[in-house]
């Protein structure tokens, strides 16, 4: 009878979280920018755990900078992040006029323009959401993106019903194994990943990450490498508009034949797509969360 009752909330409170994102999509943008705003600025003050995991991360990887800045960075960060969640409401639910004229692809998009076998290296911006949604809506080429499954069953197929909304995109789960991955992005559709963390020592390899040995997964060589690909990044940046989704030139050279050689550069690379925007990184993830032997946690 428990298990009934536990199984009813749940389900009671993802069709009440659901009915909130619908509802979220019908206020103008700058409202829930502002909403986004109030919120992030009251989870930075009572949110403790988070806003020490974002200061520390900062501290770390920006360590020239005084203490006063580290902090004001990181509540950026949150509420950033904060902003992007209320955003999904339009994202997923929003007309597809609302969205096209929110979502500005802008950049090398000619290199998507073929068959050829393309990785995106879409690095743990904010904005995450907006870029998928913009791809399957204005980008007539199939995306595939591998996703983590959801505990809440019925939470999990509304994620992915909203992100496949446009049509144009197949999802694989972290746990599918990667020969049909590896034949769809060889058919030529895109494949985006998310690369930028670590998944601990059996599945990640450590490369300097702003000078810090980081455990990192070494996807973006495998994938390209297995799929004859050619590297091509994408930065979702949150605007005053909505977001600008910006295709960079592909990479040269990419990949080698070093994982570890190919894992470094692209953490080398994306310090310098921080530096364009570093509030709007993810920084309240642990990302130095395991650490190489004989050192301490840094959390």
């Amino acid at each position: 009878m428990s298990e009934f009752f536990s199984k009813l909330g749940a389900y009671i409170g993802a069709q009440i979280g659901m009915a909130i994102v619908r509802l979220l999509a019908l206020l103008p943008l700058s409202w829930l920018r502002a909403l986004g705003w109030l919120i992030g600025s009251l989870l930075f003050i009572t949110f403790k755990s988070r806003r020490r995991v974002a200061e520390i991360n900062i501290s770390l990887c920006f360590s020239e900078l005084p203490r006063q800045q580290i902090r004001r960075l990181a509540r950026e960060s949150v509420i950033f992040y904060c902003q992007a969640m209320l955003d999904r409401g339009w994202l997923w639910h929003g007309s597809a006029a609302v969205t096209k004229r929110r979502l500005k692809i802008t950049g090398a998009v000619e290199q998507l323009q073929n068959d050829e076998p393309v990785v995106l290296f879409v690095p743990h911006f904010v904005g995450l959401d907006a870029g998928n949604t913009a791809f399957t809506q204005q980008i007539p080429r199939k995306l595939i993106t591998i996703y983590t499954n959801q505990s809440n069953k019925t939470i999990d197929a509304w994620i992915l019903k909203r992100r496949a909304r446009f049509g144009n995109i197949r999802l694989f789960g972290r746990v599918a194994g990667v020969k049909d991955i590896i034949a769809a992005l060889r058919s030529g559709e895109m494949l985006g990943i998310l690369p930028d963390m670590g998944f601990g020592p059996e599945e990640s390899i450590v490369v300097p990450f702003y000078g810090i040995p980081t455990y990192t997964v070494p996807s973006l060589h495998r994938f390209a490498r297995l799929g004859k690909a050619k590297l091509v990044p994408v930065l979702n940046r949150m605007t005053d508009y909505g977001y600008e989704v910006q295709v960079l030139p592909a990479w040269e050279n990419f990949p080698s034949n070093s994982a570890q050689a190919d894992t470094a550069l692209m953490n080398k690379e994306l310090e310098g797509y921080i530096k364009t925007m570093p509030a709007q990184y993810f920084w309240v993830h642990k990302r130095f969360k395991d650490r190489p032997p004989g050192e301490k946690s840094v959390y």
